[in-house]
């Protein structure tokens, strides 16, 4: 595989280009609010909850492809006879990672920020499925009230922060971290692989942790959103890269594929990446800006949780004696979340207005942007690693 370098103007100044396009997001939010809920509107649901947005599938599908369509799958196959990056991603991501964001958001929610919060603040949220209590019933955290004719729970709001934090503890990336893999010159193919044992590990765990840790009665396991989601956001790509690159090359020869198409895609992905974060801030905009210390209070147990994850994660890959280029990976797939499937859990277990929903979407903001710093981290420290895995 071609070695990339950060040449293009793109990658050399994506850091300016990514803050450019968060302002350029809201701004659009601010003045052309219809043309921003139009577009969020356009999204499949499942159960009245919005699981892919169709205008952001279309942009992830042209960040995906580019990478997919370079992988020589026969380099997929060796890197699944590696068994220790995929067992440090499976540890990290369901042994460490949800505990570590249920202590950490109970820590800075629940007492550093509650009173910020507002301590007496209440939110209110579905009732959980086939729980059916009188008025005024006490069920958890929550007391029974009536709202224009439905029964809802009134939570403590902090909780409410706090179930949407839990839900995205929960969730391991696995669209976007192929994303940072790539950017992080990292090994493709070892990523594909952890995204698919990923992805079958949660349809397993998802529900059962989730409830176990909510603490809010069973967490019905939101298989129609995970396996749309998934369908979308990898297969598809995955597949189009795959027959694509196998007929071009049939076509045309490698020569041409590598240095000609190749090098017509290699703005593509980057271009793809700034086009989602104007179209996400555009329809959180309005959001930000009339909860802007909400937000922030939110911001920052995940912001920590990120950075944890992702030194935790590098930290043993290099103990484990990894090359650099399954490290990178390794460590970053745990730091970043699945945010798509943690909206929409949220919004079916608690509304599309609760807090926790909110603080879903909270995970979003801070994704691009502290995954970018990460990976600007490993380009930095690749020479802390052996260039090929070490018995």
């Amino acid at each position: 595989m071609e070695e990339r370098r950060l040449t293009n103007i793109f990658e050399r100044y994506l850091s300016i280009w990514v803050i450019l396009c968060i302002l350029a997001g809201i701004l659009l939010g601010r003045i052309a609010p219809n043309v921003a809920r139009t577009l969020d509107a356009m999204s499949i649901s499942v159960k009245g909850a919005p699981v892919v947005s169709l205008p952001i599938a279309v942009c992830l599908f042209f960040m995906m492809y580019p990478i997919m369509v370079k992988i020589d799958f026969t380099e997929v196959v060796r890197a699944g006879k590696s068994g220790k990056p995929v067992l440090l991603t499976l540890f990290v991501n369901w042994a460490i990672k949800p505990f570590t964001m249920y202590a950490i958001s109970l820590f800075f929610l629940g007492f550093v920020f509650r009173g910020l919060i507002g301590a007496e603040a209440t939110d209110l949220v579905k009732m959980p499925f086939g729980l059916d209590l009188p008025v005024g019933a006490i069920h958890g955290a929550g007391k029974v009230v009536l709202k224009e004719g439905v029964k809802m729970l009134e939570v403590p709001l902090w909780r409410s922060y706090f179930a949407g934090c839990i839900l995205l503890g929960i969730a391991p990336c696995t669209a976007m971290v192929l994303v940072w893999g790539y950017l992080a010159r990292g090994n493709d193919g070892l990523t594909l692989v952890m995204v698919a044992i990923n992805s079958l590990t949660m349809l397993l765990l998802y529900g059962p942790l989730g409830g176990f840790l909510l603490g809010v009665g069973r967490l019905p396991v939101p298989w129609q959103a995970l396996l749309l989601s998934i369908s979308i956001y990898v297969a598809l790509p995955l597949v189009a890269g795959y027959f694509s690159r196998r007929w071009l090359i049939q076509v045309k020869g490698v020569k041409w594929f590598e240095e000609k198409f190749l090098h017509f895609l290699t703005p593509v992905t980057i271009t793809a990446l700034l086009v989602t974060l104007v179209l996400l801030f555009s329809f959180k905009g309005e959001t930000i800006l009339k909860n802007p210390l909400t937000i922030l209070w939110i911001a920052i147990p995940l912001f920590i949780q990120t950075n944890l994850i992702f030194w935790l994660g590098y930290w043993w890959a290099k103990l484990l004696r990894l090359s650099y280029r399954d490290a990178a990976p390794a460590a970053m797939i745990g730091a970043s979340n699945h945010f798509e499937v943690a909206i929409a859990t949220a919004t079916m277990l608690f509304g599309l207005s609760s807090g926790a929903a909110l603080a879903t979407v909270v995970g979003v903001l801070i994704e691009v942007p502290v995954m970018l710093w990460l990976v600007h981290i490993c380009l930095k420290t690749e020479r802390w690693f052996s260039p090929v895995e070490t018995e």
